[in-house]
C-alpha cells in the first residue's frame, strides 16, 4: 500500500515509517496539515494515518476538508485522546478507524489491511431501497428522500450488510468480525459508536428511524409497522 503519514512527533513518525516499510509498504510522511495536502493532492494513497494534534491545524479538521472535497482515501486518526466524546469526534469528522496511542503495530497492521479490503472491494451493480433510503453502489452514495447522505467507506459498509441482511437481526459479533474486520471485544463499546453515528446520519431529517436496536440481541435494518 502507498500510505501517507501525518504526524509531527518525530519519534512516532520514525516508528510508523520504519514499521510500515519494513512490512513492504511505500510510505511518506510528513509534520504537518500544510504538507499533507500537498501530497494528497498530488500522490495517489491507499491509506492514511493523520495524527489529532497537529502544529498549524487539527487532524479532525484537516479530515473534515478532504471529506467536502470527496476523497474516499481510508483514514486512520492515531492519537492519545481515548475517550468515547474523542472517538465519535473523529467518526464525525470523516475518520473510518481509531487508533489510541501507544499501540502495537500488529493491530495497526490489521486494522489497515481491513479499512483497505472495504474500500478497494468491486461492488455489484446493483441499488438497494427501504422506504425512502436507497443505497446506489455505481455512486456509492445513500440517499433519503433525496437528499444525499456522506457515508464513510466503514459506514457504507456496515449500511450494505444491513440491506444484504435486511429484516434480520445482527449481533454485534457479525458487525466487528464481518464488517469491521477486527475481533469482537465485549468490554468495548466500538459497534454502538459506529452504529449511532450512522443512524444519525440516516435519521437526519425523518421521523422514520430505519436501524432498530434489539436490546441484548444486536441490530435490524427495517421500517417498523405503524
Amino acid at each position: 500500500m502507498k500510505v501517507l503519514i501525518v504526524e509531527d512527533e518525530v519519534r512516532v513518525a520514525n516508528f510508523l515509517r520504519k514499521g510500515l516499510r519494513e512490512a513492504g509498504h511505500d510510505v511518506d510522511a510528513v509534520a504537518n496539515g500544510q504538507k499533507a495536502c500537498e501530497c494528497v493532492a498530488n500522490t495517489e494513497y491507499d491509506m492514511i494515518l493523520l495524527d489529532w494534534m497537529l502544529p498549524d491545524t487539527s487532524g479532525i479538521d484537516l479530515c473534515l476538508d478532504w471529506r467536502k472535497q470527496a476523497l474516499r482515501i481510508p483514514i486512520i486518526m492515531v492519537t492519545a485522546k481515548d475517550t468515547t466524546h474523542d472517538l465519535i469526534s473523529a467518526l464525525d469528522g470523516g475518520a473510518d478507524d481509531y487508533l489510541i496511542k501507544p499501540f502495537a503495530l500488529a493491530e495497526l497492521f490489521a486494522r489497515m489491511r481491513a479499512l483497505h479490503r472495504r474500500s478497494s472491494e468491486i461492488p455489484p451493480k446493483a441499488t438497494f431501497k427501504l422506504d425512502d433510503l436507497v443505497l446506489d453502489w455505481a455512486s456509492r452514495e445513500a440517499r433519503r428522500s433525496k437528499d444525499q447522505i456522506y457515508l464513510s467507506p466503514r459506514e457504507f459498509s456496515l449500511l450494505e450488510f444491513f440491506f444484504r441482511n435486511l429484516g434480520k437481526t445482527i449481533s454485534k459479533r457479525e458487525l466487528s468480525e464481518q464488517v469491521l474486520g477486527v475481533h469482537h471485544d465485549a468490554n468495548t463499546n466500538l459497534i454502538e459508536v459506529h452504529i449511532n453515528h450512522l443512524r444519525n446520519k440516516l435519521d437526519c431529517g425523518s421521523k422514520r428511524p430505519l436501524i432498530h436496536t434489539i436490546r441484548g440481541v444486536g441490530y435490524v435494518l427495517k421500517v417498523l409497522e405503524q
